[in-house]
């Protein structure tokens, strides 16, 4: 059995209970269907000994820490990866996490995935959506996969766009103060 076989044998579905294991053993974040929102149908993974929570999202193995509790929900995807919420357990924050997939296997999209996060990172402006977290990658070995936690915004640039609302001069205005 290779690290990956063993690894998916040691995983355990949500709401499943190894036998043995009694309610309180190790970490069991509640089921999708516990937080409402309609999203019960996403079945979560507990996986690396109980550290990360595997969903499936649009066909997509999407992995996060424990600490960003179900229910996960899907909110957008775009050419540059998937985007869900969730809530983050040690802040009470909903956060929107986006998934950049193979985010090493071009130059130029690593570079622009670099390039977003340590820009985000020293912006500081309430119409600039702010980084909370960057996930760690359960094995380090096998890095592929970029997740980051962002504030959870309550639209994006391409619904404002997109949307028959005219746009106000406050809408347009770009802001100087620092």
């Amino acid at each position: 059995m290779d690290g990956t076989q063993e690894a998916a044998a040691t995983d355990t579905v949500m709401g499943e209970a190894p036998s043995g294991v009694t309610a309180g053993e190790g970490p069991q974040p509640p089921s999708a269907s516990e937080g409402g929102g309609g999203m019960e149908n996403i079945p979560a993974t507990l996986s690396h000994g109980g550290k990360f929570i595997q969903y499936n999202i649009f066909g997509n193995i999407f992995e996060v820490t424990a600490k960003y509790k179900p229910p996960i929900m899907p909110i957008g995807k775009g050419a540059y990866g998937i985007v869900c919420s969730a809530l983050n357990s040690e802040t009470s924050e909903q956060v929107a996490i986006k998934k950049i997939a193979n985010a090493f296997d071009n130059k130029i999209d690593a570079k622009r995935t670099l390039r977003e996060i340590k820009l985000l990172r020293h912006m500081d402006h309430e119409n600039v959506v702010a980084i909370r977290d960057i996930i760690p990658p359960p094995d380090r070995g096998a890095f592929n996969d970029v997740y980051i936690a962002y504030e959870l915004m309550d639209t994006d640039l391409h619904q404002i766009i997109r949307s028959n609302q005219a746009l106000s001069e406050e809408h347009c205005q770009l802001s100087t103060d620092p």
